[in-house]
């Protein structure tokens, strides 16, 4: 089975086009998510968070995001550790919930591939990309936060023009060009790979 990754900065619509392949009968999985998920429902990821902020981190079993965000944001180096503890536990997730699936390929998206290091594990990169003022607009409107907030995330993030050099395959989702045909070839072309690979 074909592993096929898809990253992008904040706000480039790498959702958008996980759904379009989902639309096709391809299983994504959402490392974002499931990231979430885990740091509610993974018993010794949970206990290495209060270690790492405090045990008021958590309140009824669920985490204080803001608090975290707020720390971390301000506090590179607190994000690395998160990330160190986070991270393991998404991969290996991640590669449970691959072994599970029948399909001829299957994508997992996450905006850190390449600085995380995991895109070794997949077999194709695909990056999406649009203009970081799109980006910042759509990150805005979705998450409710202020501009200055999304160029926070956006300078811990890699450069966009950096990790669309370092994909396979790289779809533009301008709001502009047409996604829908870029990503139909696209699935023809992983369908051919996979097919190859059998």
């Amino acid at each position: 089975m074909l592993k096929v990754g898809i990253t992008g900065g904040i706000g480039s619509g790498k959702s958008t086009v996980c759904q379009v392949f989902e639309t096709l009968g391809i299983p994504v999985f959402y490392a974002d998510r499931a990231a979430k998920y885990l740091m509610e429902n993974d018993a010794v990821l949970v206990d290495g968070i209060k270690l790492l902020f405090g045990v008021d981190t958590y309140k009824a079993g669920k985490i204080d995001r803001e608090k975290v965000a707020s720390i971390v944001f301000a506090k590179p180096d607190m994000l690395e550790k998160l990330n160190a503890l986070i991270h393991p536990a998404t991969v290996r997730y991640g590669q449970q919930w691959m072994l599970k699936q029948t399909s001829p390929y299957v994508i997992k998206e996450a905006a850190i591939f390449f600085e995380s290091g995991t895109y070794k594990d997949m077999d194709v990169m695909v990056g999406v990309s649009a203009p970081q003022t799109l980006r910042i607009w759509r990150t805005i409107g979705r998450d409710g936060i202020t501009q200055e907030k999304v160029l926070e995330r956006i300078a811990n993030q890699m450069d966009e023009e950096e990790k669309m050099k370092r994909c396979d395959y790289v779809v533009i989702n301008d709001d502009e060009t047409a996604l829908l045909p870029q990503i139909l070839q696209l699935h023809k072309e992983l369908l051919q790979k996979a097919n190859s690979v059998k």
